[in-house]
């Protein structure tokens, strides 16, 4: 019954994270930022609801309950909520393709301003940048994701220039997203809740089909 009732709830997160995931990729979250969120709030979750009662909830309990080492439990307990500073440039390799770009003096003129790059001829190409600062993701893929967030343009003779020095990929508007935060957490919490209530009076939980809604709605 365990067994059946894990693979139920891989099946039911996996559901949840999809729709999350492509929002977040739409708007240039890299796996390692959530992956920080993630770690911050198991530890956030363990701490504040999982201790046993009376007693502090200790480091090592939590690194027990969540999984982490005690050394990673005890620096997200030191740290703030990452809601606003996940370091996204950190781990997008687009965004440490045009830090390179702005600050490697390889690849700016006299003035630090950004050169119109070829893609593999020359001393320094868009290849060679990508190489030193991307890793080993192909430059053909990093070009794509900067000519489609509008981030460079290809000149004549296929010379590559940057148009900003901010990776800010087009996504979505702040306060639908902020809605996204709001209301997918009132549900989650109501379906635990009902889950998990025994004596407690259930809170009210509905979802509405229908299958004759006019195309013009």
């Amino acid at each position: 019954m365990e067994n059946k009732l894990k693979k139920i709830l891989a099946s039911a997160t996996l559901r949840i994270l999809r729709p999350l995931i492509r929002i977040l990729l739409r708007n240039g979250v890299p796996f390692g930022s959530f992956a920080d969120l993630a770690r911050w709030a198991y530890v956030d979750v363990a701490v504040r609801e999982f201790a046993i009662k009376g007693r502090k909830q200790s480091t090592s309990r939590v690194s027990i309950l969540t999984g982490l080492s005690r050394k990673e439990v005890s620096r997200l307990r030191s740290t703030e909520a990452l809601g606003n500073s996940v370091d996204v440039d950190r781990y997008n390799r687009a965004a440490r393709v045009v830090g390179g770009w702005i600050t490697d003096g390889r690849f700016t003129d006299k003035k630090g301003q950004p050169l119109a790059l070829a893609f593999e001829k020359g001393e320094a190409s868009f290849s060679d940048l990508v190489r030193d600062h991307s890793g080993d993701v192909p430059a053909r893929a990093i070009l794509d994701e900067l000519l489609r967030v509008g981030l460079v343009k290809v000149e004549k003779k296929d010379r590559i220039r940057l148009l900003s020095r901010a990776y800010v990929p087009r996504g979505d508007e702040p306060q639908m997203i902020s809605i996204l935060g709001t209301d997918v957490s009132h549900l989650i919490k109501t379906i635990d809740h009902n889950i998990s209530a025994q004596d407690d009076a259930p809170l009210f939980q509905r979802k509405v089909s229908y299958d004759n809604v006019p195309l013009e709605a």
